[in-house]
Order: C-alpha cells, then sequence, then structure tokens
C-alpha cells in the first residue's frame, strides 16, 4: 500500500534557522532510506538531510538559500507501507549508499526519552552486490544497542564490513545468522527503539573533535579502486595534529567521513563546490594523486609524531649533529618509503664457480691495478637481468599513466663513508665488461670517501645496488632510491649444503634482496627477475664472455 508522508528536517539541537546550502534530489526522484535530500549549513558544520524511507519524491518545497529548522517540513515523499516494516519518525537515520552521512547535533543530556515504536532494521545499499554472506552477528534478543553499534559483518569477495544501527533500542528479535545470504533491504532484526536524545540508552558522549555527531555507515563496495586501496591501509581516525584544520574545513558530514575512512586531512583538500566547499571527488582526487606520485602529501600528513623525549632525565648524553650527507638523504629516503608501496623478494644464488673464477682473476687484475671484487661480477649480471626485464630499469611518469623505459643502464652503487651513505653512478655500465666494471668501482669508492665525487657522478641512476656482503648479514630490506623502480640488495655469502639430485654438497650461496615498487612491478615479475640473475651468477664463463 501506497501513501505520501512528510520529510521533516530532524532535531538540530540548539540551531534554527539553518541554511539550505544544496538540493541533492529532485521530484520524481526514486530515493533509498538514507539517501541524502538536501544539505544545511550552520556557522559551525555542514549536515545532510536523509530520505526517511525508501520512496519517490513528490515534491521539495525548499530551495537553496532558504532557511529551516528543527520540524521545518521540506517536501514529500510517497512510500510503500507493509505489515513489517513501521516508519520511524524522520529523527537521527544513518545513510547509505556511497557516502552519504548525516551528522546531527547532539542534544543537551538529561532530556527525556521515549519510545519510537517497534522498527525493522534492514541492510542498506550493497551496491553492485546481492547475496552477500553474513559471517558474523553482533547482536542478541534483548541486547541494548546504541545508534552506529555493528549489528552485522557482511563479506563480499572483495571487502569486510559492518551494518551499524540507525537507532538506539532494545532488539526483540534477531531474524539472520551467521552464513545466511543478505541483499539490500533484507531484514536483519526487529528493534524497539528509543528516541528523544542524541543519545541511546548507555551511549558515550560523543567526541569533542567536530560540533556535530557523526552516524556511520560501512563505505559502498561500489567506491573506485584507488578509495578502496588507500582504505585499505590508512587509519580510521585522522591523528590529532590534524583537527584543527580538520574541523574547520568547508565539508559536509558525508565528506568529513570518507576523509577520516581514508586518513585523509581535509585542510589540505581544494575544494571545487559551492563556496570551495569539500566534495566527495575532491578527497578521492586526492587520494588518488598521492597514490600515483602526482601530488606529495605534506610532511608527516596522515602519520603520528613520535614521543618527544627529555633522555637527560635517564643519564648522561651528548649531542652530535647530523653530517650534511644524513641530512640530504634522510628526507628523500623517508619520503620513497611513505610514498612507494615497498616488497622485498629474497633469494639466494650460487656463486661457488664464481668465487674460484675470481680467486682466479684476482692477481692478474691486480697487476694492472684493478681490485677484481664481487661486486664487478654482480654488475655484470644485474646488466644482464636489467637488459631481459626492462621494466625494472624503467620509472613512473609523473602522470602516474605511463612508464619511461631507458634505454640507457647506469649504475648506482652504496658507498659507505666517514660522512654516510653515498651513492655514485656507473653510466653507461651495459658497455663495460668486469674489469672496466672494477675499475670504475675503485675509482668512484675512493673519490666517495675522500668528498670528491663530481655532481655528474652522482646522478643519472637508473637502477641501484647496495652490497652489505662484506660487513655482513643475512638479508635486508633496502629502500628503493626513488624514482627509480627497484633496488638490489647483496648479504654476505655463506658456504651451505645443497641438494643435487643424489646428494648434499657444499656451496657458496648469495643472499640477494630485491625491493621494488609494487605500483610498477608485481610479484611474479620480481621473483622471475632475482631467478634469472641467480642463473646468470651461477654462469660464470658465460658472464665473462658476453659481448658488448
Amino acid at each position: 500500500m501506497a501513501t505520501t508522508i512528510d520529510i521533516v528536517v530532524p532535531d538540530l539541537g540548539d540551531f534554527e534557522d539553518v541554511e539550505v546550502i544544496e538540493i541533492l534530489v529532485a521530484p520524481g526522484d526514486t530515493v533509498a532510506r538514507e539517501d541524502g535530500l538536501i544539505t544545511l549549513e550552520t556557522d559551525k558544520a555542514a549536515m545532510d538531510v536523509p530520505s526517511p524511507e525508501n520512496g519517490v519524491v513528490e515534491e521539495l518545497s525548499v530551495s537553496v538559500g532558504d532557511k529551516v529548522s528543527a520540524g521545518s517540513v521540506i517536501g514529500k515523499l510517497k512510500v510503500e507501507v507493509s505489515d513489517t516494516v513501521v516508519i520511524a519518525p524522520a529523527l537521527k537515520h544513518a545513510p547509505t549508499g556511497d557516502t552519504t552521512v548525516l551528522a546531527t547535533p547532539a542534544k543537551p543530556a538529561g532530556e527525556s526519552q521515549r519510545s519510537g515504536g517497534v522498527q525493522t532494521l534492514v541492510v542498506p545499499d550493497l551496491g553492485d552486490f546481492e547475496n552477500v554472506e553474513v559471517i558474523e552477528v553482533h547482536i542478541s534478543k534483548g541486547d541494548q544497542v546504541n545508534v552506529e553499534d555493528s549489528l552485522v559483518t557482511l563479506e563480499t569477495d572483495k571487502a569486510a564490513m559492518d551494518v551499524p544501527a540507525i537507532v538506539g533500542g532494545r532488539i526483540e528479535s534477531v531474524l539472520v545468522r551467521v552464513g545466511d545470504k543478505v541483499s539490500k533491504g533484507a531484514s536483519l532484526a526487529i528493534i524497539e527503539a528509543i528516541v528523544g536524545s542524541a543519545e541511546a540508552p548507555g551511549e558515550k558522549p560523543a567526541p569533542p573533535a567536530d560540533a556535530t555527531q557523526s552516524i556511520a555507515t560501512p563505505p559502498s563496495p561500489r567506491q573506485d579502486a584507488v578509495v578502496q586501496q588507500a582504505a585499505a591501509g590508512t587509519p580510521r581516525e585522522l591523528p590529532a595534529i590534524h583537527e584543527a584544520g580538520f574541523s574547520r574545513a568547508h565539508a559536509s558530514p558525508s565528506v568529513r567521513k570518507l576523509a577520516r575512512e581514508l586518513g585523509v586531512d581535509l585542510g589540505q583538500v581544494k575544494g571545487s563546490g559551492a563556496k570551495s566547499r569539500i566534495l566527495h571527488d575532491d578527497v578521492k582526487a586526492f587520494v588518488k594523486a598521492i597514490l600515483t606520485g602526482q601530488a606529495a602529501g605534506p610532511a608527516g600528513a596522515g602519520l603520528p609524531k613520535t614521543p618527544s623525549v627529555d633522555f637527560s632525565k635517564f643519564g648522561e648524553i651528548e649531542l652530535q649533529p647530523l653530517t650534511r650527507i644524513q641530512k640530504i638523504s634522510g628526507p628523500r629516503l623517508q619520503a620513497s618509503w611513505i610514498n612507494l608501496p615497498h616488497v622485498t623478494q629474497h633469494d639466494l644464488a650460487d656463486i661457488t664457480d664464481l668465487e674460484a673464477k675470481r680467486q682466479e682473476l684476482k692477481g692478474p687484475a691486480k697487476e694492472r691495478g684493478i681490485s677484481l671484487t664481487p661486486l664487478a661480477f654482480i654488475m655484470k649480471a644485474v646488466v644482464a637481468a636489467l637488459q631481459e626485464f626492462p621494466k625494472v630499469n624503467a620509472s613512473l611518469a609523473d602522470d602516474g599513466d605511463s612508464l619511461v623505459f631507458k634505454k640507457y643502464i647506469h649504475m648506482g652503487f652504496a658507498a659507505d663513508t666517514d660522512q654516510g651513505l653515498m651513492v655514485p653512478v656507473i653510466h653507461d655500465a651495459d658497455q663495460k665488461d668486469v674489469y672496466e666494471l672494477a675499475s670504475e668501482l675503485g675509482e668512484l669508492s675512493a673519490a666517495a670517501r675522500e668528498g670528491k665525487l663530481k655532481a655528474r657522478q652522482l646522478q643519472g641512476a637508473s637502477f641501484t645496488i647496495s652490497s652489505l656482503g662484506g660487513i655482513g648479514g643475512t638479508a635486508f630490506t633496502p629502500i628503493v632510491n626513488a624514482p627509480e623502480v627497484a633496488i638490489l640488495g647483496v648479504s654476505r655469502s655463506s658456504m651451505q649444503p645443497v641438494w643435487n639430485g643424489t646428494g648434499f654438497e657444499p656451496r657458496l650461496m648469495l643472499p640477494l634482496s630485491l625491493s621494488y615498487d609494487h605500483r610498477v612491478i608485481d610479484g611474479a615479475a620480481a621473483v622471475r627477475f632475482t631467478t634469472f640473475l641467480g642463473q646468470k651468477l651461477a654462469d660464470v664463463d658465460a658472464l665473462m664472455q658476453a659481448t658488448l
């Protein structure tokens, strides 16, 4: 049976004559329960007024610029009424759909509460998903629940989401159990609703960060991939250091909710809406720009500060300033670690024959003034691997939409100096044999230790090797030297028993650690690279005979 109900502005707390700043629907539109209808703005916050039920908008009696108060009728909604679903008063409804959120100012504590009637709590809009499995039920008959308390957890093939209570009250019956499949509109529970205050029985006071109390709903599976990716790895609440800028941002509660879920500081987002209001698309564009490298977040954005400690309280201390190199390299390494999704592939290469050959050639090479180190052989093998897998020698373009493939191979290598880590570069490493690589390695390492490297000798690397083999270690995770997309870590080789098909034999094994930018290189490509590199290192004769 169809009936027409008034759409009423919910309780606005101490606010009256609140301005309508946006109309979100038009007469004739079909809306779902909790879909935003209009957006209001006080001098402290913006808030969306949601649809009280599923239905069709028959008329709207307000326009942008109008002033409304609690109880104002802003339009009429045609709804279907069933015997099992009671139309709820236009009070505190949580939104559904992608991101719409209603935030209602909290009433003063101590106001009387009254029954809001028996209501059916249903599954909100799940986007393109149907028959979603219930993996956890958080309520039982007789439970007292508050607004935003989780009722059930649903799981699609992409994500898990909690369905929250849209009103507080006492659960009369639970209509689902673990393993059930539900879709939009499916009944979850019957509740005796309690209305009349901003807090349901037993509800904790709202946090003071905002002037409004947000009613959360799960993000829709329809959110674009960039937003889902960001949400998977970011905190749901912004650190306190951003709260001041966040609270001053010109954005609706739904936008604030989305920003909090993604760890975005709204103070850093430029709004494209009326009066520079921040829209959902603005937040998503900001996240995408950060993820694709088109924009860099502010220093420390979204990151909590480490504690400041007075160490002198615990004993004698001495302060030593960072070296110039440490001051330069530190921020670059931090920026690379924060902005690049690092993954490290660990592998072992058999260099038994390589080391035997090196020992054989070391004497004659020394007579020519060349120190024939293992790194020279490793570089030669890496050149072959980069030629086989050119993506590892590439860089992500500034627009984030393409790769820059380099026709050259300039090999950077980490050099340990008294002033800190430096990365000299051997240009055109693909045009040099093992002896030439070893000679240039020695010259550049000496220049680095003496502080005599020229600018060109520190620029242009397309790939970097960090070798700790002379010091020790079994494996580590080197940080990619952006804008490169990968770096090879080399640890100390050791004799290990290796099965040859009939028995174990001692082999000299070299640990390899390839860190890579997962936006460009996936796990399969990384392991193919290290496998190919290991094969090249194992066949030293072919490596020495490699033609230019």
